[in-house]
């Protein structure tokens, strides 16, 4: 009986290729190479002279949070998707069978950007890009927020108190440095409301369902022409969507229009759209 032959690693990539792999395109695009030299500036890492496990390559894990974006994904999920798909490491530049972020490291790389302020510097870096090639913003932009769930905390009620009071963990664990690297005092608890609606014998709506989630929320503005991510802002998830619409939307779209769900409609959102010259919708 003749044995079934496989495609070999290079063969299945080629094949991916093919096929058409939307990856390839966005690296063909971006130069994210470019945002190297910021992205090591902004998380302050060494020479290495220390020794320790080497960080994970910073370009590799700023594409991480670009695809975490794009689909939705919490840290635990992301951790999966990149060993799981191959065109997916592919893009991220690792190795099949080569270590590869868990979730606290896609965790600490993220609030470290964000703390810094390089986040928002390398995504106006990536928009420049964008458009450079002729991606320019058109028929308006679509805002949302999307819930990124973290490993819940086991904390001390004056663990508890001191995390509120805004401490960072290595003022709260000054004497154990491991772990105050593994503790996360940014995140937040928040309600998610949502789900399948469901009535009464009668017909009316029930309730909808209210379920705990702590993490935090990834704010994003896409174009609605091409779908780029455009603007990007990362908060706990107890902080209000409508209050973060400034944060992530742009001026430089062809069309004025901005597209958001009922979290963002404020008299001030509206306000502020139009003194900006936007259309709300």
């Amino acid at each position: 009986m003749e044995q079934r032959g496989f495609f070999s690693l290079s063969e299945h990539l080629a094949r991916l290729s093919e096929d058409g792999d939307p990856l390839e395109v966005l690296a063909a695009t971006v130069d994210f190479e470019y945002f190297r030299g910021w992205l090591v500036e902004g998380l302050g890492y060494g020479d290495g002279a220390k020794g320790g496990r080497p960080p994970f390559d910073p370009v590799s894990m700023f594409k991480i949070l670009i695809l975490q974006a794009q689909h939705n994904l919490s840290d635990a999920r992301m951790e999966f998707m990149i060993r799981d798909r191959l065109s997916w490491m592919r893009f991220l530049n690792f190795d099949l069978g080569a270590p590869t972020p868990d979730e606290n490291t896609i965790r600490l790389f993220r609030n470290k950007l964000t703390e810094t302020g390089t986040l928002k510097r390398v995504m106006k870096a990536f928009d420049w890009q964008l458009y450079k090639k002729g991606y320019i913003p058109m028929s308006g932009q679509i805002v949302d927020a999307s819930l990124v769930p973290a490993p819940k905390q086991r904390n001390t009620d004056p663990e508890k108190e001191a995390v509120k009071a805004g401490k960072s963990a290595h003022e709260i664990w000054p004497d154990e440095p491991n772990k105050a690297a593994q503790k996360d005092v940014d995140a937040r608890w928040t309600l998610k409301i949502g789900g399948k609606v469901r009535h009464r014998p009668d017909g009316t709506p029930l309730p909808m369902i209210a379920l705990p989630v702590f993490g935090y929320k990834s704010h994003i503005s896409i174009d609605r022409h091409f779908g780029f991510i455009r603007g990007q802002h990362v908060t706990s998830a107890s902080a209000p969507d409508g209050r973060q619409l400034k944060h992530v939307v742009g001026t430089d779209n062809t069309s004025g229009e901005v597209w958001a769900d009922s979290a963002y409609r404020s008299q001030n959102n509206e306000k502020w759209l139009a003194g900006k010259m936007l259309v709300s919708r």
